[in-house]
């Protein structure tokens, strides 16, 4: 299958400090791509690249097969490719009904977007009146993927899904997301620590000081990798 999102020979910076050093990585419908590596690696930067969001030196973006570099985030959006940033992007001090709501200007009713969500989300029905800061993380996470699924992105870039929750949330989490790429959705997604996301990936890239080292199936012989392309251990 042809994939929809390519990084071609990306390379990006921060002022004079270059942080990819030419990334080829791709993803295709239906897959799930684990991008792995240490603190530092420059994994949040490929996804902000990816989403449009932190230009490129060099090299092509590419979705639908189509050079997108250089295009603004929105029309990326409008594009179907939606951005879910560490932290969860949620909006604390409103309700989670509200939190919803503000997924109209995508196209879709409010009851629309409430049934994809609670369908998906069932515990969402029951906090929908309740303020998204005082959810759980793992609550919090599950609206933020809601209202990422109410754009109906074609790819979905997730960063840190794991980020200070429990590991049994974190398989849940994941599952749904494995749900996500059955419906024919593109999900690359940045983890730190790779243990629970190689169960549910297609595929993995291993990010280390701006260049990818490895990438493949994640099968024993890049799980048994990791450590020595981390320069330490992975949990």
């Amino acid at each position: 299958m042809n994939p929809i999102l390519e990084l071609r020979r990306v390379r990006a910076r921060y002022d004079e400090i270059t942080v990819l050093h030419g990334i080829d990585l791709s993803v295709a419908p239906g897959q799930i791509t684990a991008l792995l590596g240490p603190n530092g690696a420059g994994k949040t930067t490929t996804l902000r690249v990816a989403a449009g969001v932190h230009p490129i030196t060099s090299g092509q973006l590419v979705v639908g097969g189509r050079d997108v570099s250089g295009i603004r985030p929105r029309d990326l959006a409008r594009s179907g490719v939606c951005l879910i940033p560490e932290g969860r992007g949620v909006f604390p001090n409103l309700s989670v009904r509200d939190n919803l709501l503000m997924m109209t200007f995508t196209g879709r009713t409010r009851e629309e977007i409430e049934e994809i969500a609670f369908a998906r989300f069932p515990i969402l029905a029951q906090r929908a009146s309740q303020t998204a800061g005082t959810l759980s993380g793992g609550e919090q996470q599950m609206l933020a993927l809601a209202r990422g699924l109410a754009t109906d992105p074609a790819v979905l870039l997730l960063d840190e899904l794991s980020m200070g929750l429990a590991p049994l949330i974190v398989g849940q989490l994941y599952e749904q997301v494995a749900l996500i790429a059955r419906a024919g959705v593109a999900v690359l997604v940045v983890e730190q620590f790779a243990n629970t996301v190689l169960e549910f990936a297609d595929h993995a890239a291993v990010l280390v000081r701006g260049r990818i080292q490895k990438q493949g199936s994640p099968d024993g012989s890049l799980r048994s990798e990791l450590a020595a392309l981390y320069l330490g251990s992975v949990t």
